[in-house]
């Protein structure tokens, strides 16, 4: 029999004394796709229309990540790890004070997206795959980064010169250059087992 040795958890509010204060369960709504799928876009689009219902939810956008929490992480495999891996342990923080979450990071890789829902646990991850082609994305190209990875000065970037893996059984899948934000938004409401 092991002690715990970490005995603060045990003073703390559990999880279901959360999710009473905020009336909402906590789950976690991990968006991926390449750069200028619309992920942030949608996020944000649903963080507004969760907040207009009166739902406690947090974002975790991977731009704003990379200026604090994940600030000095690159783009090399070793960094990716370590930026999925840190904001599943974020995320899993808010998820377990009963907040609807949502990720949006490009986490390229099946393997990374296993390893953020094992951190978060499954009964709370929920994946969802802004399926965007590449052609639109580089069309929209909102940071300039697809031009400036075209001519080689972005190493590592996902869709050009590092692959994306797509995801094989996402929770959703949203074509935002097909759906409208509104129609996106429904979708992602009735995931989360809200009226639209």
């Amino acid at each position: 029999m092991s002690e715990n040795i970490y005995p603060t958890f045990e003073r703390m509010l559990t999880r279901e004394e959360h999710e009473r204060l905020t009336g909402t369960r906590g789950v976690m709504l991990w968006f991926t796709g390449l750069s200028g799928s619309g992920k942030s876009t949608l996020a944000i689009a649903l963080e507004h229309e969760l907040a207009r219902r009166g739902l406690q939810s947090r974002l975790l956008d991977g731009d704003n990540l990379r200026t604090g929490v994940n600030a000095g992480l690159g783009f090399s495999a070793e960094d990716r790890f370590e930026n999925v891996r840190r904001t599943a342990c974020v995320g899993r923080l808010f998820v377990d004070s009963g907040i609807i979450t949502m990720a949006a990071l490009v986490s390229p890789t099946s393997d990374l997206r296993e390893m953020a829902r094992t951190i978060i646990g499954p009964a709370d991850f929920r994946e969802i795959y802004v399926a965007t082609p590449l052609a639109e994305c580089e069309r929209r190209d909102v940071k300039g980064l697809y031009a400036r990875a075209r001519r080689g000065e972005v190493k590592d970037f996902t869709g050009i010169s590092a692959p994306f893996e797509a995801p094989e059984h996402p929770d959703l899948v949203l074509d935002t250059g097909v759906l409208t934000i509104d129609q996106s938004i429904a979708r992602l409401l009735r995931l989360l087992g809200l009226e639209a």
